[in-house]
């Protein structure tokens, strides 16, 4: 009977001991914690360990694990990491030291802005600017050269729209890019005057030729713009940011200085869709590390909707005989997409008019439809005839919209294409509905860079005044649940890197941002002031708010 005591009190001995814990670098507890797992569900705590999450849970957690250290996030909402689907980071750091014209509601105050920007730059040898839309002026009428001709007769001047598809230029940036009235280049225009003289406006194609004449930009000068950039994203919450349209030269640049610390945020870069750039990656194949994923190609099937140059099956309902253009040949973008579908790379092709969108999803159809799980991309898909939605299956053919787009174009889109082809526009839901799965994204430097404009934007359909009451086109307003999805783990879908982040599980990269409030239940209103109090990126600490 004793001997049977002793047993016993060694089994209850026994145990009570503790397990051994397990050694991590850092737990994060006390917190309101969105997984966006298949379930989308809840947690209150996370454990890392180096770039490493090892374990999503609840209280339990901190038994089970011995860590250097224990941060209480006092409640605080946790998100993954936010992912911008599609964006132009490279281009919004170099816009920092150009002429800032977003904003501008009217030509006068675009001249205002450049003429303080060279009394403060002197010496600058060419004025580049970016962010006019004449559809914010009280006359919406594309403005004309003349002005720019008498102040800034001898220094080149080019002045982008917005959208990235026209441009404003003097007659010294004409003159040094050799166009003029008998200038004629597929895929744009050379908007001219009653004399046949150009006005001053380019629309897609020429503007390329001014662009070349810019002047050369340093590995230094990139780099700065590169870190400048990032400084903003990361306060936002954006751990990863899909550059849409890289050379090989300004990919390689990011990849050195993510290689010493000095460039923190992930990027999925698209490669611009130049010759030597394609050519250098389809030879070397996809390059990937834990911060930098080449393997797509960025294609540009048309113009933008307030250019007018997006490519559209009927007459713009504001310009008859009008319909904007392709700025790809047909041939050129079925050879391109053909050569692409016998590599390892993915094509997302930028699409805006219901023709561009027909042309685009019927060669990634015909290409892809004894294949699986190809996820080519449609950037934008904008406006579509009814019947070409069902063509978005989710695996093959995937779509990545910029919901701002939507609610910074509800002003003017409807007297661009009607009151019918509006119906089909901006369709977020109803894409959702044929894909199951929809990437979200800004498009910034032409939107903001605020993520949180986005989610609202997707709800919401309105702008900061609730305007219009009811929503535009509500009916094609996503959940809160689904826009989460959208800026998280279907955006790393749509990268091919959602097995590695996305969501915060087990075995992904520490990569999530800690917020002010819990976006996914305060009143939507309130969703564009919400302060990001941290962003992790695997397992740091990148950006900490004052």
């Amino acid at each position: 009977m004793r001997l049977f005591y002793c047993l016993l009190s060694l089994c209850f001995i026994t145990l009570s001991c503790d397990s051994p814990k397990i050694e991590a670098d850092r737990i994060y507890t006390n917190a309101n914690i969105y997984t966006v797992d298949p379930n989308f569900s809840k947690a209150t705590t996370i454990v890392t360990n180096a770039d490493t999450i090892v374990a999503v849970g609840n209280d339990e957690l901190i038994n089970k694990f011995n860590a250097k250290e224990t941060i209480n996030l006092k409640g605080n909402t946790v998100l993954p990491g936010l992912i911008d689907a599609h964006a132009h980071i490279l281009n919004f750091g170099l816009q920092l030291n150009r002429v800032d014209l977003f904003g501008t509601n009217s030509y006068k105050q675009v001249i205002k802005r450049i003429t303080d920007f060279v009394n403060v730059n002197p010496q600058t040898s060419y004025i580049i600017g970016r962010g006019w839309d004449q559809n914010d002026w009280p006359s919406k009428q594309f403005p004309t050269k003349d002005t720019l001709d008498l102040l800034f007769p001898d220094t080149p001047v080019a002045l982008t729209r917005i959208d990235g598809h026209a441009m404003l230029v003097n007659q010294a940036a004409l003159d040094l890019a050799k166009i003029n009235s008998e200038t004629k280049i597929f895929g744009g225009e050379v908007i001219k005057d009653k004399n046949n003289q150009p006005t001053g406006v380019l629309i897609d194609a020429p503007m390329s030729l001014v662009r070349n004449t810019f002047p050369t930009l340093t590995a230094e000068h990139i780099s700065k713009a590169l870190q400048n950039a990032e400084d903003t994203t990361l306060s936002y919450g954006l751990t990863t940011v899909v550059d849409a349209g890289l050379s090989v030269e300004n990919i390689q640049i990011i990849d050195s200085l993510q290689k010493i610390n000095e460039f923190k945020t992930r990027i999925y870069a698209m490669i611009r869709n130049h010759p030597e750039d394609i050519n250098y990656y389809l030879q070397n194949g996809i390059y990937k590390t834990k911060h930098l994923n080449v393997r797509s190609f960025k294609v540009y099937a048309d113009g933008a909707l307030g250019s007018r140059g997006a490519a559209l099956k009927e007459d713009y309902s504001d310009q008859p005989n009008h319909f904007g253009s392709l700025v790809i040949s047909l041939d050129e973008f079925d050879s391109l997409a053909k050569k692409i579908n016998n590599s390892p790379f993915q094509m997302n092709t930028h699409a805006i008019g219901d023709s561009a969108n027909y042309v685009v999803l019927q060669t990634y159809n015909k290409l892809l439809s004894n294949k699986s799980n190809q996820r080519w991309r449609v950037e934008h898909a904008q406006v579509l005839d009814s019947e070409d939605y069902n063509l978005f299956d989710g695996k093959n053919i995937l779509a990545s919209v910029q919901p701002t787009h939507a609610t910074s174009d509800m002003y003017w889109a409807d007297e661009r294409l009607g009151q019918e082809r509006i119906k089909h526009a901006y369709a977020y839901k109803t894409i959702l509905k044929s894909a199951g799965n929809i990437a979200l994204g800004t498009d910034f430097p032409i939107e903001k860079v605020n993520p949180f404009l986005t989610f609202y934007a997707a709800v919401a359909r309105q702008d900061l005044n609730a305007y219009p009451e009811n929503g535009f086109n509500i009916e094609n307003s996503l959940t809160r649940e689904e826009t989460l999805k959208g800026m998280t783990i279907w955006a790393a879908y749509a990268n091919f890197e959602e097995t590695e982040k996305g969501s915060l599980e087990a075995g992904k990269l520490a990569d999530f941002v800690i917020l002010d409030r819990d976006i996914m239940q305060v009143p939507i209103q309130d969703v564009p002031n919400t302060e990001v109090l941290q962003t992790i990126i695997g397992g740091q600490t990148v950006y900490k708010a004052n």
